[in-house]
């Protein structure tokens, strides 16, 4: 009796973590195998996931039908989403660039308004993740697999002033100068 209980209260956590996450479908390709006898046709999906406070992931996903394509692609998003640090909860920290295969990205901060600047799958990810205020620039390839992946590679890279603080046995006021570690205090 009690195992059903505990299916049952995961079942809970798990609608009340879908209900908060925001999905966006970034693009569904058809995918063609010639066989023996003629050609099969599939679905293949990538999609986005999000709780817009920082966290995101990316999946990708493959079946006969769309919908299970995008289905099978959300539950990879699930499983890949990462924790980004965000400045103030609208921007990054610091201006970082990111590669992955022949698709590049550079993602700066900006100043609070002016929302987000950039293009295709990169603003589906910032708005996902929750990034207010950024301008990201893509250069190479604009295939979407890789313009996502280079972004992630980006994101891997920010780093908080308190974790740089953490990491080298400094205060955070030592890292960022006073001036800078005042107005970031009062803030907070």
């Amino acid at each position: 009796m009690a195992k059903p209980e505990k299916a049952k209260k995961s079942e809970d956590k798990e609608d009340r973590e879908g209900s908060e996450l925001i999905e966006k479908l970034v693009g569904i390709n058809r995918v063609t195998k010639v066989v023996k006898g003629g050609k099969s046709f599939k679905m293949a999906a990538m999609v986005i996931i999000g709780d817009g406070k920082g966290r995101v992931g990316y999946g990708t996903g493959k079946a006969r039908e769309v919908p299970e394509a995008i289905s099978k692609a959300t539950n990879a998003a699930k499983r890949n989403m990462q924790r980004i640090p965000l400045r103030e909860g609208r921007t990054l920290h610091h201006d970082v660039r990111g590669r992955f295969g022949a698709g590049k990205v550079v993602l700066r901060t900006a100043p609070a308004g002016t929302g987000i600047i950039a293009g295709g799958p990169m603003r589906a990810l910032f708005e996902a993740l929750g990034i207010q205020d950024v301008v990201a620039k893509s250069v190479g390839s604009s295939n979407p697999h890789n313009m996502i992946k280079a972004t992630f590679d980006a994101l891997r890279h920010v780093a908080s002033p308190r974790s740089v603080a953490v990491r080298r046995g400094k205060k955070v006021n030592e890292i960022l100068g006073k001036k800078q570690a005042e107005e970031a205090a009062s803030k907070e």
